[in-house]
């Protein structure tokens, strides 16, 4: 059972951002495979694993806009900022946008960090206010969702920004527009979301790990 704590919306600007110290992690044959329903449930699956917008669903859960509050632009040149490997296929010099994904009534749902080419950051985010799908939606950008990792894993820091307690659930993965990637994005949800989509796990096996290929 999920212990819930009082959220604290006064959460410093970072210098860094926030990657899930990961108890298991699994790559892209397992994200096309897909987890066994005891470690993470089909709901939360099609959260994780889809290629779907998760903007637009969380505002189809909520029956609320989703709107973005950014903590962090910050240019990090050819630095890997301690980001998984994808992040080479991002050309540089780079620039990291952290943002939480949340309600319009201020409830918490997500945080994402994304990493983009510098010189071409303002060409797709025009209004930097606005949650990325909208953005791109905005310019008819064509684009394909590549899911490459996924992560359970802990957080002080996302523990005290959802005021919800671990594990979370978080993954990564490339946006490619006409061949070529054009970010990469990191993003954990908030258990909060068991509100609408129900348990994290279907008949949990003594609260173990997934021992799946990484």
């Amino acid at each position: 059972m999920t212990a819930t704590f009082r959220p604290n919306h006064s959460v410093k600007l970072p210098t860094a951002w926030y990657a899930l110290n990961p108890l298991w992690q699994g790559g892209e044959a397992t994200i096309q495979q897909g987890l066994p329903h005891h470690y993470l449930a089909p709901t939360w699956q099609m959260l994780l694993l889809g290629d779907g917008s998760p903007t637009r669903h969380l505002q189809l859960l909520t029956g609320e806009p989703t709107e973005v509050d950014v903590i962090d632009m910050s240019p990090i040149g050819m630095d890997d900022d301690g980001a998984p490997a994808l992040l080479q296929a991002v050309p540089g010099p780079r620039l990291r946008r952290q943002v939480w994904l949340r309600t319009a009534s201020g409830q918490r749902l997500a945080y994402a960090t994304s990493w983009w080419e510098a010189s071409h950051v303002d060409e797709y985010l025009q209004n930097r206010s606005l949650p990325i799908w909208a953005s791109l939606a905005q310019l008819r950008t064509e684009l394909y969702r590549d899911v490459q990792g996924i992560y359970c894993g802990h957080s002080p820091k996302l523990e005290q920004a959802f005021g919800q307690s671990g594990p979370f659930w978080g993954r990564n993965y490339l946006f490619w527009h006409r061949g070529k990637p054009l970010t990469m994005i990191y993003e954990v949800f908030s258990p909060y979301l068991t509100k609408y989509l129900g348990s994290m796990q279907v008949n949990p096996s003594n609260g173990k790990s997934p021992h799946l290929e990484v």
